[in-house]
């Protein structure tokens, strides 16, 4: 991943600190473009593999419909609600599907270890239950942002 911050240099993750950050927060902001050039932001759950960020998204939705078109995207994880305690993380590229679309639960060694995480993560088993109607994309980021606001030094 390449890390391209260079204001707020003070406030960002670490590498480990990233890699957990984005290991334990649920949700992420999806922004996307659509067919007309306007943006469109909508919340997905996702898994990070310490390299790529796995989006599961239903396939029939605006979101799958504009990043099939144009594969673009800028996607934030984010916590905190006083100003001395925001942190978060702004990911950027382009996505890619990966196994079938939609997603039944055909053999694909590529997604054991997110649907692993997935399962896991947010039901509390190991074996991710496919409704034949969310697939894939792997986001492996251009760009990375980060900030941790704890890490300012108070006036």
């Amino acid at each position: 991943m390449t890390v391209t911050q260079r204001r707020g240099r003070r406030i960002m993750m670490t590498p480990g600190e990233l890699d957990a950050f984005l290991t334990t927060e649920r949700t992420c902001r999806v922004a996307t473009v659509s067919a007309d050039g306007a943006p469109h932001v909508s919340t997905l759950w996702f898994v990070w593999d310490g390299g790529s960020l796995w989006l599961y998204s239903v396939v029939r939705s605006r979101r799958w419909a504009d990043l099939r078109r144009d594969p673009r995207v800028a996607v934030v994880v984010d916590t905190g609600e006083e100003y001395d305690e925001l942190r978060g993380v702004e990911l950027s590229g382009s996505v890619e599907p990966v196994g079938e679309v939609p997603r039944t639960g055909e053999l694909c060694a590529e997604l054991d270890l997110p649907e692993t995480l997935f399962a896991r993560k947010y039901f509390g088993v190991d074996e991710l239950p496919h409704d034949g109607r969310h697939a894939w994309l792997r986001l492996t980021p251009r760009k990375t942002v980060s900030w941790d606001f704890r890490k300012l030094t108070p006036p």
